[in-house]
């Protein structure tokens, strides 16, 4: 009998070990919140358990001496101060092993940088309103974000790079700075593309999708030698699968949840750079469920 017990012991042991390894093995699910008023809130998204990373989006004016200006849709006004009840949140998401993170830029927006000056005032900025500074006038209050998202879609292609630089530098002060990116497909970005050379970006969110060259088709053969460009040349920590969470999020590039889980993940999961599963956005994942389909299997 205690031999038994001993060995059903055993068996337990082990399966909890390898369901520990299994879980560090796993990718994870990014998700964008704050451009649609009926998503929810950021302290429900975090609740979900479905998101490891989420990315408040946007801060889409900066740069060239403007006056930056978050934009969150319907939740909050920043013109009045209005986002400041967003430190809870973002402290709840915090405490459930959730990094939130600032993504600036967006497809809609007035944002460029003129100089690597301009750039350390821009990176000044987020410091002391976003990260671990101190201001006055922190759009988010007293919460400390993890980190800044580049989805730079727009303007030029120039000064990234010191941005990059710059606020990898605020990393020394404290608590690491995390730096995202969410370029397009096609290889290398055409915006980002220089300064995800740098080699200081941790996770890296391409965007497979309104990008047919490189994107799923119901045949994987242009997504997949996309992606084996991305991982082989980017020296980022992991890189992503980025995906419109419903067909409406995107012009094109949904990829339904069965060929993602039987086709696609499998031929890309191999890499030690996959890091998991971006989506588009929290709104659209409300429609279509679709990071509660895809979770065990990402």
């Amino acid at each position: 009998m205690a031999g038994k017990l001993a060995i059903s012991q055993a068996l337990f042991f082990s399966s909890v070990i390898l369901a520990l390894l299994t879980k560090t093995d796993a990718g994870g699910i990014a998700i964008y919140w704050g451009q649609n008023g009926n998503e929810g809130t950021l302290a429900e998204t975090c609740a979900t358990g479905n998101y490891d990373f989420v990315n408040i989006a946007f801060l889409p004016t900066f740069g060239n001496g403007q006056t930056p200006i978050i934009n969150l849709a319907g939740h909050c006004d920043p013109y009045t101060n209005g986002c400041t009840g967003l430190s809870s949140d973002i402290k709840s998401c915090q405490a459930k092993g959730v990094k939130v993170i600032l993504s600036i830029g967006g497809g809609a927006g007035s944002y460029y940088l003129t100089s690597s000056e301009d750039a350390r005032q821009v990176a000044t900025y987020l410091w002391n309103n976003f990260l671990g500074g101190t201001s006055s006038s922190r759009p988010f209050g007293d919460a400390v974000l993890d980190g800044i998202d580049f989805d730079i879609e727009g303007g030029t292609n120039q000064h990234w790079d010191d941005l990059a630089r710059y606020l990898s530098g605020y990393s020394k002060k404290g608590k690491k700075v995390y730096l995202t990116a969410a370029p397009q497909c096609p290889f290398p970005d055409a915006w980002v593309g220089g300064a995800l050379k740098t080699g200081l970006f941790d996770y890296v969110w391409v965007q497979f999708y309104n990008n047919p060259p490189c994107q799923y088709s119901g045949d994987i053969s242009n997504l997949e030698s996309a992606w084996k460009q991305w991982i082989s040349d980017i020296p980022a920590t992991k890189i992503f699968l980025g995906l419109p969470a419903a067909p409406a999020a995107a012009g094109s590039g949904f990829i339904p949840v069965d060929d993602l889980t039987s086709k696609v993940l499998p031929a890309i999961k191999g890499s030690s750079k996959y890091g998991g599963v971006m989506l588009w956005s929290k709104y659209y994942d409300d429609q279509t469920g679709y990071s509660s389909s895809i979770k065990s299997h990402v």
